[in-house]
């Protein structure tokens, strides 16, 4: 079944695939590009399907947020976009089916947040993860939230504070993934830990899915509204301004002091 320009979906047999398709903007999630994705869930999650994959096309899995969409936005434009990408977030934990990444390339901010998010995440060798604002002028607050209760707080310091990528095999070792296989054992890596993960019960594991989030996030819906406040105050910040406006202009940043 075909979505939308930006978002493929197609299904075969128990598993809709979910595809970020916007491979010129490093699938950027812009609020078109985040509405896409949650009315795919959406869509999704009224289906009989057992399993979702969440992927991308191009070389980057997902860049994060689309700085041109956030330099134009006011605060409550900015808080607007959050509250956005955080109901795309916990969507994606509240359907009903098993959802999976399939990482194959670079997942910074948002992007590492969308992996984060995720019930299940296979990502290939050459895949890369980070949460690039503590090294620029808007540090990643909501990106945070959930890849800190994948790796644990000393490491989510360290990508968190340092913004350098960790590799696929580090993923693996912190948590925030479950297998690093070779590049050309990535789609039949997502499929046999999709298929083990989809045995049994649909009913079932929809109630266990949503219990075990319910038992494992009670203080994530607070974290977030901290954390959606802060990154929209902080998006006004001449730091944050500065680096995006540098990140679009193509250009070394001036900080500001």
């Amino acid at each position: 079944m075909a979505h939308d320009d930006r978002v493929l979906v197609a299904r075969q047999g128990q598993t809709i695939t979910v595809t970020m398709n916007n491979p010129t903007r490093r699938n950027a999630l812009s609020a078109g590009q985040l509405a896409a994705l949650l009315d795919a869930f959406e869509q999704a999650a009224d289906t009989d399907a057992t399993g979702i994959v969440l992927a991308g096309n191009g070389p980057v899995f997902s860049a994060g947020h689309d700085f041109a969409d956030v330099a134009e936005r006011d605060r409550d434009g900015v808080a607007d976009l959050l509250e956005l990408c955080t109901r795309l977030m916990r969507t994606i934990q509240v359907v009903p089916q098993v959802v999976i990444a399939r990482v194959h390339a670079l997942a910074t901010a948002a992007g590492c947040q969308l992996v984060a998010s995720c019930d299940l995440a296979v990502a290939a060798e050459s895949a890369a993860f980070a949460l690039p604002g503590g090294k620029g002028g808007w540090f990643c607050h909501t990106p945070a939230v959930p890849v800190a209760r994948s790796v644990g707080r000393k490491r989510l310091m360290e990508m968190a504070l340092t913004g350098d990528p960790v590799d696929a095999a580090t993923a693996e070792q912190w948590g925030l993934i479950n297998r690093a296989v070779p590049d050309g054992e990535l789609d039949s890596a997502v499929t046999e830990l999709l298929g083990r993960a989809t045995r049994g019960s649909m009913a079932s594991k929809a109630l266990g899915k949503r219990t075990l989030y319910a038992q494992l996030d009670r203080p994530e819906g607070e974290a977030y509204e901290i954390a959606m406040d802060v990154m929209a105050d902080a998006s006004q910040s001449p730091a944050a301004k500065e680096g995006m406006a540098a990140f679009l202009a193509k250009r070394l940043p001036e900080w500001p002091e």
